[in-house]
């Protein structure tokens, strides 16, 4: 859905004279991280800016980013701003930003040398509009996990699966000892983002990109990525019995071993750390499916909607400071299950699943991620798609592959 904005008319109203005397003080912070992993990692983000002697106003909204992201782009455009609000660094801020309703954060990003620190680059790229920066990125979030359950396995009597086709084949012997293959939550992104999985990793890291970043239609409707719409229905097979809606349940019945497994980003680790588990011990993770292993650099990014409160905007500094620093960072990231955006902080005390993406990120085995390369209307579209065909398994894997190179024909 393409949201309408304001007129630059707007935007001239909220242009502001920054100068001032510095002064502590509120400042809201709007966001989607709710489950038990992620307000564990959001609390490090308020304990840090607080510290400041400013204060964090926390403004969760529950239903992951589907559901926040248009009640935040409504404020903004309505006239009500919050003082910072998180997207996935990307193109979900963009019109936005072209709106003139976004606070350019460039002085703050030039004294704090981000240039420099931040890695690797392409995160801060996917700030940058026009050469201006206009937000920053807090953490690299990666899609291509498959986070298994060893109980699950044990109590199947087969062994924890290396890569996604021994899992697959493991599937009948859990459907047996009455464990659900494959945990996906009901949610459109959730079926979305597990075909983005299936396409990096069984498609490899060229289809991925001659679909998502050259947009070639005529390649999506062929026999490679037919490949990957087979894997697809294998996982839609997989995932018949799961039954909940949000994802962090979904990552609850792989810990309570319920289910064999998910494909989840990197969010996932947070809630199984909340629940006691110990990697590779009680869980398995496997980057890339065990097939492609590389990252993703999609994540996390604040952006600040232009204020007319000096006050309230000198603390916007005061925060994007905070959350480039590099203790906050280390803070933030191993509560969050995700890696850092600095290239300089200690890291000693991540488990093997973090250790595991920073090798692959210290390799440069890096590609961009959907929320980069395609627009939101064509992540609609996508997330529309996928959602039917996980609901639908009477969908011809021929229609679905034929629908999804009509999305890509048209795709900006």
């Amino acid at each position: 859905m393409r949201y309408k904005f304001l007129t630059a008319a707007f935007a001239a109203t909220v242009a502001l004279n920054f100068a001032g005397p510095a002064a502590a003080t509120d400042l809201e912070v709007t966001h989607w991280w709710t489950s038990g992993g992620e307000a564990a990692a959001v609390a490090e983000l308020a304990k840090a800016f607080d510290a400041t002697g400013n204060h964090w106003v926390d403004g969760a909204i529950a239903g992951s980013g589907g559901t926040a992201r248009p009640i935040m782009i409504s404020r903004i455009t309505g006239g009500d701003p919050m003082g910072a609000t998180q997207f996935n660094h990307g193109r979900q801020a963009e019109e936005l930003v072209q709106a003139g309703l976004m606070r350019d954060l460039t002085d703050v990003a030039t004294k704090g040398k981000w240039t420099e620190v931040v890695r690797p680059k392409s995160l801060l790229d996917s700030c940058t509009i026009d050469g201006k920066i206009y937000c920053v990125p807090v953490n690299i979030h990666s899609w291509q996990w498959l986070w298994l359950s060893n109980a699950a396995f044990e109590k199947a009597g087969v062994p924890v699966p290396k890569n996604w086709n021994e899992y697959v084949a493991a599937a009948p012997a859990l459907e047996k000892a009455g464990i659900v293959p494959l945990a996906v939550g009901g949610q459109a992104w959730q079926a979305s983002g597990a075909f983005d999985v299936l396409l990096a990793a069984v498609g490899g890291t060229d289809a991925f990109l001659k679909v998502y970043k050259d947009k070639d239609a005529k390649f999506a409707a062929g026999p490679e990525v037919a490949k990957v719409f087979k894997a697809a229905d294998d996982a839609r097979k997989m995932a018949k019995n799961t039954n909940v809606q949000d994802w962090n349940q979904a990552t609850n019945m792989v810990i309570t071993g319920k289910a064999g497994g998910q494909i989840m980003g990197d969010w996932a680790q947070g809630e199984f750390q909340v629940a006691g588990k110990t990697a590779g011990k009680d869980y398995t993770c496997l980057p890339g499916l065990g097939l492609n292993e590389v990252i993703a650099t999609g994540g996390d990014a604040f952006y600040f909607p232009l204020l007319k409160d000096a006050d309230k905007a000198k603390a916007q500094e005061v925060l994007a400071e905070t959350l480039l620093d590099p203790k906050t960072q280390v803070a933030f990231n191993l509560k969050k299950g995700s890696l850092p955006v600095r290239g300089d902080v200690d890291l000693n005390a991540a488990n093997d699943c973090m250790k595991k993406g920073l090798a692959i990120l210290a390799k440069g085995a890096v590609i961009p991620w959907t929320d980069q390369l395609l627009s939101q209307d064509s992540q609609k579209q996508k997330e529309d798609l996928f959602s039917e065909f996980f609901a639908k398994p009477d969908m011809s894997l021929e229609d679905a592959q034929k629908r999804f190179a009509d999305i890509i024909a048209s795709a900006d």
